[in-house]
């Protein structure tokens, strides 16, 4: 045998042995029973496989989809989203949900028409289920409603769009408190079937879990009553997996079901146990043979058969144990379930605020925390109401500008870590950045709506300009040199529908100007000195928003007043008094010294205001038209924020959490006089408490309330404190520990302090555990009076002492309160290498009524602090004046306005060429003794020159009929009341396609589609006044 023939039969004897070798191995390939469903009479947990993604928080919405920024945090929600396709589809019986839209989307757009249909495909099996559906979770203390309908809507017309399926549970698991708008309005309203969330306060928590209540029936309005109630449920903890172990993303380290018997650790059984013990401790504090267990958290399934692996062994194992039944599931599964149950739930109203998750830890912080990012976001919301009506004037153009970026900004500001205030800097920055394209955009949708409307020749290439830094008193296209021969067109108009008497406030460089409408006629105005306050705030943050100092500073405040149709515009000239003959009234300005004695007399009309000089801070309010008359009593305070960093159970003041440590009563600095500045149209008090605080008092002419104008920062660190500063208005009301906060700018909601309807309150914390969150206003009451105070953004306030309210302006923190953020609130604002405190300002508005009479002002006003004149300018040379074909404008018929008691909350038209409409009704039942009652609105007249060839009702958030909507909607037990009870709350009848008139009862908001004979995109016939 040579070399060659023996190298052959090694090679033959070594494959015989290793083949031998191979089939001695035994093979340990293993299928799981995943298929398991609901047993009868057993306890059945649904394992609810989900990922929680913020859209921005410690990265911003794009880094956390792409997965960059990864030394801050690990986290990709484009990971998350690729990886899951292939794990469902490896098990039908697999389950999975997902919710925020903003990411989904992001990720649809990347997808193969492969991929698109594999997709489908889950969804329309159940495997894969889109619930909430909004663009994001949004937040539920800081936004306005319209805002949470309109990001919702969003959401879901691309779900219905794109898989014609309509979302039927809510998932606000991470949102700090529950508002009682979520329950009635984002809930029941938009065809949820049920509402889940992770926080409620940890002593409720703990009394619903000894009394099986964590469960209920929540009815969040007073006025829609068991019409738009739904189940409800809080989680025994948290959103995230059982106790005992149970994290499966590949950096987690929960013990793995290691069920091979020749490898090391096996350890099933006690998995099983582990499993079977955290099921029957949540079983005892649950009703029915059903539980949810929520598998997953921030940011996982990044890598999902990690997770479904394990799953499948657990229900695998856990079934052959035979102890409990557990199953995949989704929450709508868990909430059809429970219906079936055929049990009776305990009923919950009002709101889940204020929430703690411990002792001395009261998330009310938040309420505030970043006021300008709060006012950017309110700002931008009425901007975008306005824009979309304008659009719809036009035609909406998909190729040209539309206001699509400015909506998809909002809708992510809305996430409930944006507007409240409570994600990193950079973030935040981020969202505002984002407002800002979406501004850009959507305002040169409105200058073509207006050049379109006011119908002005195309030659004379009309520009419409707007002013968004108003806020900081600049505005370069009212600043222009009228001595040039040359004069503004400002156009003013009005979103509301209804007819409006406002006062327009601009900065003009000179005083020799008059006012006139665009028929001529001398318009009444007057001259404010532009004063030391407003100058300094305007030239640091021109030069730190626009990177350059303005080149001259306004001599004045232009004042007056405008009167402008419902859904409409007015323009008026202003020009040299020298062309025209008319003049602005200068102001009178009157200073007193601190410590002179004397009483400053300020008002118009009914309305007057006595100040006292001492200290400025003691007012006499009177309104002759109702004979009201109260001692008033303003003043600023900070509270120091608590370090708690040495305690043994630590606990500091930071972006979440409000924890004070001592009140400081701001006391007015120095010898700084008392300016009051008197005139036709407005009378104000100039007050400058100390260098970082001062503020201005208004009474303006025709109107029965009091402005206060404040700004506040930059707030003193010096010490070392961070400090959170507050203002005080305090009457002689009789109030009881009582009174009124709104819910999300809708409801109002009774508060008695410290005191909580659903339990026994243990007072830790008696300033921080009274707050609550204030969007819309603040009121009490006694026998004889009602004192409102209305907010122009989020704000956190209470009423801590009798007959006082008391708001939360600004903080400025030092520390972290270790939730998650990492960062300190300590807002700066930079020019070049110079950086200072955030200064804010702002407004609020108060005004005392008769007993039962406040309603209509806290309403209407509302309506008009939500939604303020939207202006524009033009220039005009004397020698080519600038001819209008329509110098006025209305959108609704001739002499037609909405009623009183009636909102207009959008008016849009869609991108399929449908019109999307929808009306509020604004008042509770028995809210105000006439405008409480039913409200009727004529549809036509609301789209004059167009023929409505068809109105669909639908859902809230308009993607499904409302008439399916309820056909699908389960019907709840209540305990202790009959079945009849939902048949109380009264709802306008069916739309007559002959008559076309909507009803709204109090609090109901009807959504409709309107399909017009002609595409509106086409030929507008509007009423035009030249």
């Amino acid at each position: 045998m040579n070399w060659f023939e023996r190298m052959d039969l090694a090679k033959f004897l070594c494959c015989v042995v290793l083949l031998r070798g191979i089939s001695s191995v035994e093979s340990r390939y293993m299928v799981y029973n995943t298929s398991h469903t609901m047993v009868p009479g057993k306890l059945n947990v649904h394992v609810v496989p989900h990922s929680h993604d913020d859209v921005g928080w410690l990265k911003t919405v794009d880094q956390y989809y792409v997965g960059s920024n990864n030394s801050i945090q690990v986290a990709c929600v484009q990971n998350v989203l690729d990886s899951i396709v292939p794990a469902l589809l490896a098990d039908k019986n697999r389950k999975f949900i997902y919710v925020e839209q903003a990411f989904f989307q992001r990720w649809w757009r990347e997808q193969s028409e492969e991929i698109k249909r594999i997709v489908k495909d889950l969804i329309r099996s159940g495997q894969l289920e889109l619930i909430n559906g909004g663009m994001c979770m949004h937040d539920e203390a800081a936004p306005h409603y319209i805002d949470m309908i309109d990001q919702t809507t969003l959401g879901h017309r691309f779900i219905i769009r794109e898989f014609n399926v309509t979302p039927r549970i809510g998932w606000q698991i991470d949102p700090f408190g529950h508002s009682a708008v979520q329950a009635y309005l984002l809930g029941a309203e938009v065809g949820f079937d049920s509402v889940f969330f992770g926080r409620i306060d940890y002593q409720d928590r703990e009394k619903r879990k000894k009394e099986k209540s964590l469960e209920v029936i929540w009815r969040g309005s007073k006025s829609l009553g068991s019409s738009s109630q739904i189940f409800a449920g809080a989680f025994p903890k948290n959103y995230e997996p059982p106790p005992g172990g149970f994290y499966y993303e590949i950096t987690d380290d929960s013990p793995v079901v290691q069920d091979d018997p020749d490898l090391f650790d096996y350890n099933v059984q006690e998995r099983v146990n582990a499993f079977v013990a955290a099921a029957l401790d949540q079983a005892n504090i649950t009703r029915t043979d059903h539980i949810m267990f929520t598998m997953g958290t921030d940011f996982r399934y990044q890598y999902a058969h990690t997770w479904f692996r394990q799953m499948d062994k657990l229900l695998h194992y856990v079934n052959l144990d035979g102890r409990i039944n557990a199953l995949y599931s989704t929450p709508s599964i868990y909430t059809d379930a429970k219906h079936a149950a055929n049990k009776a739930w305990p009923l919950k109203t009002e709101d889940y605020f204020p929430y703690a998750d411990r002792i001395n830890a009261y998330w009310t912080g938040y309420f505030t925390s970043r006021p300008a990012l709060k006012r950017y976001v309110r700002v931008m919301s009425a901007y975008y109401l306005a824009a979309r009506q304008l659009e719809f004037f036009k035609g909406r153009s998909e190729k040209g500008p539309n206001t699509d970026s400015l909506a998809d900004a909002l809708a992510i500001a809305q996430h409930h870590d944006a507007v409240s205030g409570t994600s990193k800097q950079h973030v935040a920055n981020d969202y505002a950045k984002r407002l800002a394209i979406g501004y850009v955009e959507t305002e040169s949708v409105v200058a073509t709506a207006f050049a379109h409307l006011t119908k002005v020749d195309p030659a004379l290439n009309p520009t419409f300009q707007q002013c968004l830094l108003l806020n900081i008193s600049y505005c370069p296209s009212s600043e222009i040199n009228l001595s040039e021969g040359k004069s503004l067109i400002v156009l003013a108009y009005n979103p509301l529908g209804w007819k409006r008497v406002d006062i327009v406030r601009l900065p003009v460089v000179g005083g020799d100007i008059a006012v006139h409408d665009s028929e001529g006629n001398e318009v009444e105005s007057q001259l404010v000195p532009f004063t030391d306050e407003y100058a300094a705030l305007r030239n640091y943050h021109v030069e730190a928003y626009l990177g350059h100092t303005p080149t001259q500073v306004p001599k004045y405040w232009l004042v007056f007043s405008v009167s402008v149709p419902p859904l409409g515009f007015t323009t008026y000239t202003i020009s040299t008094a020298k062309k025209t003959g008319g003049y602005s009234s200068k102001s009178y300005v009157s200073r007193y010294q601190k410590g002179e004695q004397s009483i400053i007399d300020v008002g118009h009309g009914h309305m007057k205001l006595s100040f006292s000089t001492d200290q400025g801070t003691a007012i006499n309010y009177l309104n002759s038209r109702t004979s009201m008359t109260e001692p008033v009593k303003q003043t600023f305070s900070y509270y120091s924020a608590y370090n708690g960093t040495n305690d043994k159970e630590p606990q500091n003041s930071g972006a979440y959490v409000f924890r004070p440590n001592g009140t400081f009563l701001i006391k007015p600095e120095g010898q700084v006089p008392l300016t009051v500045i008197r005139g036709p149209l407005v009378d104000e008090v100039h007050q400058r408490i100390n260098p970082w605080i001062s503020q201005v008092t208004r009474v303006y002419k025709g109107k029965e309330h009091v402005e206060v104008e404040f700004i506040v920062g930059s707030i003193p660190i010096d010490d070392g404190i961070g400090k959170d500063v507050v203002t005080q208005i305090s009457s002689s009301l009789e109030s009881n520990k009582t009174f009124y906060t709104d819910s999300s700018g809708r409801d109002y909601i009774k508060r008695i302090r410290d005191y909580r309807s659903d339990w026994k309150l243990e007072v830790n914390q008696p300033i921080a555990g009274n707050y609550y969150p204030i969007n819309h206003g603040i009121y009490l009451e006694d026998s004889n009076k009602e004192f409102s105070v209305m907010v122009d953004r989020a704000f956190g306030g209470s009423s801590l002492v009798d007959g006082q309210v008391e708001l939360m302006l600004h903080r400025r923190l030092l520390l972290d309160d270790s939730r998650g953020v990492a960062e300190a609130l300590n807002e700066t604002v930079c020019v070049q290498d110079k950086c200072t405190g955030l200064t804010i300002q702002g407004k609020y508005y108060y005004r005392i009524d008769p007993y039962g009479e406040g309603a209509k002002w806290r309403r209407t006003f509302g309506q008009e602090i939500y939604s303020p004149l939207l202006l524009a300018f033009a220039q005009q040379d004397d020698g080519k004046p600038m001819s209008f074909g329509a110098a006025s404008f209305s959108g609704f018929d001739s002499s037609y306005s909405l009623p009183d008691n009636v909102a207009l909350l959008t008016l849009q038209e869609l991108d399929d060429g449908n019109v999307l409409l929808r009306l509020a009704h604004l008042y509770e039942v028995g809210e105000d003794k006439e405008l409480s009652g039913m409200a009727s609105v004529e549809l036509k007249k609301l789209f004059p020159g167009k023929k409505i060839a068809k109105v669909t009702e639908m859902s809230l958030s308009a993607n499904q009929e409302r008439s399916e909507m309820e056909k699908k909607r389960l019907v709840w037990k209540v305990e202790g009341e009959g079945s009849d009870e939902a048949k109380k709350a009264k709802r306008g009848r069916d739309i007559d396609p002959r008559k076309l008139e909507m009803e709204l009862y109090p609090m109901e908001i009807r959504t409709v589609l309107i399909r017009l004979e002609h595409p509106p995109s086409h030929t507008h016939k509007y009423r035009f006044d030249a």
